[in-house]
């Protein structure tokens, strides 16, 4: 249970993190991803300020219950396939430097994923 909790503080603050930055600087987002329109950093940064906050919620419950975790893990699942149609199919015409970030993020997003289903697996023979 440790091990899960440790993944879930880390997960809640690299995506509030992360959040908070597209929110506050679409702009120079946009300037770095070569797109005209700001608004869907925006949209994605709120999304993962409300998701980290959902994954801070897991952190903080004495035991979070395997749903909320298995949902965690499945909207950290999503995000990384949907990044790897993003990249693979090169859509929305972005920068190089843009694929790049879509791609480190989601091996981020995986290794969470990865790390917090392990620790769901721990919990679930421990119990």
């Amino acid at each position: 249970m440790e091990t899960l909790k440790k993944v879930l503080l880390i997960n809640a603050v690299s995506s509030a993190a992360c959040g908070i930055l597209l929110a506050v600087m679409p702009t120079k987002m946009a300037e770095l991803f070569e797109v005209s329109q700001a608004w869907p950093f925006i949209a994605t940064g709120i999304f993962l300020i409300v998701f980290a906050d959902v994954v801070l919620y897991a952190f903080f419950r004495k035991s979070p219950g395997r749903g909320l975790i298995k949902s965690i893990i499945y909207l950290d699942i999503s995000w990384v396939m949907i990044s790897l149609l993003i990249v693979v199919l090169a859509l929305f015409n972005l920068s190089t430097l843009g694929y790049l970030l879509i791609s480190g993020v989601a091996l981020w997003v995986a290794l969470m994923a990865y790390l917090q289903n392990s620790g769901l697996k721990k919990m679930q023979l421990t119990q």
